[in-house]
C-alpha cells in the first residue's frame, strides 16, 4: 500500500480544492485495502474511499483521517460470454463507454460524459440523457470493514434516483469499498444498430453537454438533485437549475465559488476559490429558493471534513 502523510486533495478533486488529508493511500488489492482499514483502526481515525473525486467538496482544513484511492489495479475490463462484461471500480466511466462502443455493445455510451469512475457511479447510481448505470448492472462487488469479499445481485442494491444500498451502508457506520461491477449489455446488431450508429448517439449527447455545461471551469457536476416534485405553479418542473435561476442567481458569487452562467445547477470553481466559498454559496442558492418558490434542494456533491 502506498500510504503518504498530508496529500493535498486540491489535487484530488475536480473543483480543484480541498485541504490536506493527514494520510492518503493508493490501493491495488483487496489486502490493500484491509490493511488500510487496519491502520486507520490503529490510529483511531476514520477512512473514505475516493474515485476520481468528481463528486466531491473537501474542506480546506482537510481531512482528518486517511482517504484511500483505487490504483490501476481496480481499472480493468473483462468481457465475459453473453455481451457480459466486468469492470474495475475505478475504470472512468469516458473509457468504459469509448470499449463497450468498439465492441458493439449499447447500453453504456450515453454515459461516457460524466467525469468520474465506475465506482462512484454505481454509489450514486449516476446515469445522463436516459441511461443510469443500474439499468445494465446485474451484480456489484465489494469489500467491507472486515475485509469480506462481498457480490450483491442489482436486486439487493437498493437502486433509485442518485442512490443505492453503498450510501445506506456508509451512513450507518457500515461501509463498504465498491470493487467492481458486471453489466448485461445489449449486441447493437440485435437492435438493427452498428458501433458508427453508437458513435453518433454518443457524439450527439457529448455535443448537448458541451453546449449546456460549464466544461472549462472547475466544477462537480449537478450541485443539487431532481426534485421530486416542483413549486406549487410549476409543479411538473423538477429541474434545480430552472428555479435558481427563476430565482435569480446565475452568475451569483461568493469569493471565487460562481452559479454558473451556462447552468444554473452547477456551482463552478472561477476564480481561486476555496471549499468555503463553494459551501457558503450553495448554501445561499438553498436558502433563496426555499424563501421564493418554499422547495428545498438537497446537494448530490458529498463534503468531507470539518467547515
Amino acid at each position: 500500500m502506498d500510504l503518504r502523510e498530508n496529500e493535498m486533495m486540491s489535487a484530488h478533486t475536480s473543483l480543484k480544492v480541498g485541504g490536506p488529508s493527514r494520510f492518503f493511500a493508493k490501493a491495488e488489492s483487496t489486502a490493500d485495502l484491509a490493511e488500510a482499514r487496519r491502520f486507520a483502526q490503529e490510529q483511531k481515525i476514520p477512512c473514505f474511499v475516493v474515485g476520481k473525486g468528481t463528486n466531491l467538496l473537501v474542506s480546506d482544513k482537510g481531512f482528518r483521517g486517511l482517504i484511500v484511492q483505487l490504483g490501476r489495479a481496480y481499472s480493468n475490463l473483462e468481457n465475459l460470454e453473453g455481451a457480459k462484461i466486468r469492470v474495475g471500480a475505478a475504470t472512468p466511466l469516458a473509457r468504459l463507454a469509448r470499449e463497450t462502443i468498439n465492441q458493439g455493445f449499447a447500453g453504456m455510451h450515453k454515459l461516457a460524459g460524466i467525469p468520474g469512475s465506475l465506482g462512484g457511479a454505481i454509489y450514486m447510481n449516476a446515469g445522463a440523457y436516459g441511461q443510469e448505470i443500474s439499468q445494465t448492472c446485474i451484480e456489484v462487488e465489494s469489500v467491507d470493514s472486515e475485509g469480506i469479499v462481498r457480490t450483491r445481485a442489482v436486486a439487493d442494491c437498493d437502486f433509485g434516483y442518485r442512490h443505492s444500498i453503498f450510501q445506506e451502508l456508509a451512513a450507518a457506520g457500515k461501509g463498504e469499498t465498491i470493487t467492481a461491477a458486471t453489466f448485461q449489455l445489449t449486441e447493437a446488431s440485435t437492435m438493427g444498430k452498428s458501433s458508427a450508429d453508437l458513435e453518433s448517439e454518443m457524439q450527439e449527447c457529448m455535443a448537448k453537454r458541451k453546449a449546456s455545461q460549464p466544461l472549462n471551469m472547475p466544477n462537480a457536476g449537478s450541485t443539487f438533485k431532481r426534485l421530486s416534485a416542483g413549486a406549487t405553479e410549476t409543479p411538473t418542473q423538477v429541474a434545480p437549475g430552472y428555479y435558481i435561476e427563476q430565482a435569480g442567481l446565475k452568475g451569483y458569487r461568493i469569493g471565487g465559488a460562481e452559479v454558473s452562467t451556462l447552468h444554473a445547477n452547477f456551482i463552478v470553481n472561477a476564480s481561486g476559490a476555496t471549499a468555503k466559498d463553494i459551501k457558503e454559496l450553495s448554501e445561499f442558492v438553498q436558502a433563496k429558493v426555499a424563501e421564493k418558490f418554499g422547495i428545498e434542494l438537497k446537494r448530490e456533491i458529498i463534503l468531507l471534513g470539518e467547515f
